[in-house]
Formats: structure tokens, C-alpha cells, sequence
């Protein structure tokens, strides 16, 4: 477990008690981690990949700013621990296809979307997962999929037309 990370979270321990290797995926590179298991992949991502797009917000795995694809599927970094994503995939936003990551970014700027721009990653890595499953999403698909993403700013009707510029840009 990192230095960084016990030091914030003593209570924190692992649950095997030791130090082992994961090897995964990591926006198309293999990598190995030596370290506690139960290390969440957040900071196995920033601690010791130095991949900081990912964004530490409430360590709860509520405010959706650690968002990250395991597999293709939108997951709180800050609550996973790296031990499930053992021999499988990690993608954060500077992994995205490029298709859809220039559709978001260009429609994130067209719609002025990031005022401070701390949850922004953890909101498009939402959004690609959104559209990957629905190609044309309603409003209502937005508000469900965005729903897990706090945005402190309050631009929530900005990324709801960010999102659907994106989808139309990808259809």
C-alpha cells in the first residue's frame, strides 16, 4: 500500500495482509503492479502509474470523479480495489478511442462544459460508457447514466447537450 495512501487512510489494511503482483491492462499496455491487492486502483493510477486524469473526490466511490472503464465498463477507481482488475483491461480518458474521446472533448468545448474542471474526466469516462451502449441516447438515458457524476460547478444541462452533440457526432 503507498506511503501517501495509508498515511490518509490508516484504517485501510489488506485483507491478505501482503504484497503481490497484478498485471492488467492500462490503455493498451501491459503493467504489473507489486503491491498491497486491496490498493485501490486509483492510486495504483496515480501513486504509481503518475495517470492523474483520474480525480480523487469523495473516496466513497459516490461522486464519480475517479471514473475509469474496466473492461469497457464505467467504475469508481477509489473504491476498486486493483486485485479485480487482474488480467483484465483498464482504460482512463487518455486511453479512449480517439473517435469517441474527440467527439466528447469537441462537444465539451462547444457547450463550455468544465468551469473548474475537476470532475470533467470522471464525466466523459460516463459518458463514453453511456454511448457505447446507446448510440442515440434521450435526455432521460443522460440524467440516469451522468447521475453518479457530482459536478460542484452545476453545468449538469451543459453536459447534457454535450452529450448529445457527441452522440450525434459519432452516428
Amino acid at each position: 500500500m503507498s506511503s501517501e495512501y495509508s498515511a490518509l487512510f490508516p484504517f485501510f489494511k489488506s485483507k491478505q495482509g501482503g504484497i503481490m503482483a497484478v498485471s492488467f491492462t492500462l490503455n493498451g499496455k501491459a503493467i504489473s503492479f507489486d503491491g498491497d491487492p486491496e490498493t485501490p486502483i486509483l492510486w495504483v493510477l496515480r501513486d504509481h502509474l503518475d495517470v492523474t486524469s483520474p480525480k480523487y473526490g469523495c473516496g466513497a466511490g459516490l461522486c464519480g470523479a475517479c471514473t475509469v472503464h474496466l473492461d469497457g465498463a464505467a467504475i469508481r477507481s477509489c473504491s476498486t480495489p486493483v486485485s479485480v482488475a487482474a488480467g483484465r483491461t483498464l482504460t482512463t480518458l487518455e486511453g479512449l478511442a480517439a473517435k469517441v474521446g474527440k467527439a466528447l472533448q469537441d462537444a465539451w468545448i462547444e457547450f463550455d462544459v468544465p468551469q473548474c474542471g475537476y470532475c470533467q474526466t470522471g464525466q466523459m469516462m460516463s459518458a463514453a460508457d453511456l454511448l457505447a451502449k446507446k448510440k442515440q441516447p434521450s435526455s432521460d438515458d443522460i440524467k440516469n447514466a451522468m447521475s453518479g457524476n457530482i459536478c460542484r460547478c452545476g453545468t449538469y444541462s451543459r453536459i447534457e447537450k454535450a452529450v448529445k452533440r457527441a452522440a450525434d457526432k459519432l452516428a
